[in-house]
């Protein structure tokens, strides 16, 4: 899985430098996502990879390395 491909979409949706970006950056505390920042991301992660990402999982998504494992596993 790529996370500059990742972190340069989260950047784009939350309007952050991606060099703030690391796997370890939280999505809430660290970047001020809010849950519309989030479902647009999702929606953008799933576009992008071709996934679906269960709702159950999303509030498991924490930081953005969180993420970049959830897409690796989810294009196995």
């Amino acid at each position: 899985m790529d996370f500059e491909t990742v972190r340069n979409l989260i950047a784009s949706q939350l309007k952050a430098d991606p060099a703030t970006i690391t796997p370890e950056s939280r999505l809430v505390e660290d970047l001020k996502a809010d849950s519309a920042n989030i479902m647009v991301m999702i929606m953008d992660l799933e576009d992008q990879f071709g996934i679906t990402v269960e709702d159950d999982q999303i509030m498991k998504l924490k930081t953005v390395g969180d993420v970049v494992n959830y897409i690796a596993k989810a294009k196995g």
